[in-house]
């Protein structure tokens, strides 16, 4: 499946990069809001993105974060006159093709193997979301944690000889927005897991020193790393 996504996205950067400027937008610069009118999608060339809602009381809730050489687009195809039903910000510095819905549409309709490769792509994430409600659901908070913690691992992990480095700071109100829960009862499980050793967690520089007990807490079943993310 990854072959997939790096070949849709290898397609619209090499197509639409002569056209559009790479834009470079600041950490905390906010891509669009929800119920915004639909009117571009992001490719990402470098950086860090999350993807989330905000519910009535003002708590925001990120759904996703997306990293370099990924896509956004987050909403019904195809469809006239769509709205986003989420929002999108930077979290880091960040480099972008940012391109107009309409010719995107048009791209993607004129052949069968791009909408092939679009087609996977959702697919792909739609399986991705399926699974982190999954664990949200039949782990409670603890296990949303903990899920979080692995599918960071997947994506943004980097083995060094203290553990798996997630490659950039999250603090914790972060991660609770990540595991929908609040930033008190997110600071108590870390802690927890740091006088267990399972990992160390200083100046929003998280380590993760024993996945697999974060996989057996949560009855890990393995999946690939392309299901299992948070990207």
């Amino acid at each position: 499946m990854k072959n997939y996504t790096i070949s849709l996205y290898s397609l619209l950067v090499q197509h639409f990069i002569e056209n559009e400027t790479v834009q470079k937008i600041n950490a905390g610069t906010m891509l669009f809001q929800e119920k915004d009118k639909v009117e571009h999608i992001y490719l990402m060339l470098s950086g860090k993105a999350a993807l989330g809602r905000m519910n009535m009381n003002g708590k925001e809730f990120i759904l996703k974060i997306i990293n370099g050489e990924e896509l956004i687009i987050e909403y019904q195809l195809f469809k006239q006159a769509p709205k986003y039903h989420f929002f999108a910000k930077a979290m880091t510095d960040c480099e972008m093709l940012i391109i107009k819905k309409e010719p995107f549409e048009e791209y993607i309709l004129q052949d069968k193997e791009r909408l092939s490769n679009l087609t996977s792509w959702l697919s792909t994430r739609y399986l991705k979301a399926q699974m982190i409600c999954q664990d949200l659901i039949i782990h409670g908070k603890k296990g949303g944690l903990y899920s979080i913690l692995i599918r960071l691992s997947n994506s943004y992990g980097i083995r060094t000889s203290e553990g798996i480095l997630i490659d950039f700071p999250l603090t914790h109100q972060e991660l609770a927005n990540l595991s929908f829960g609040t930033r008190e009862v997110i600071q108590r499980m870390l802690k927890e897991l740091r006088d267990k050793d399972i990992i160390s967690y200083d100046r929003q520089r998280l380590i993760i020193k024993n996945l697999n007990y974060l996989k057996k807490e949560v009855d890990c079943q393995n999946c690939p790393s392309e299901i299992c993310g948070l990207n």
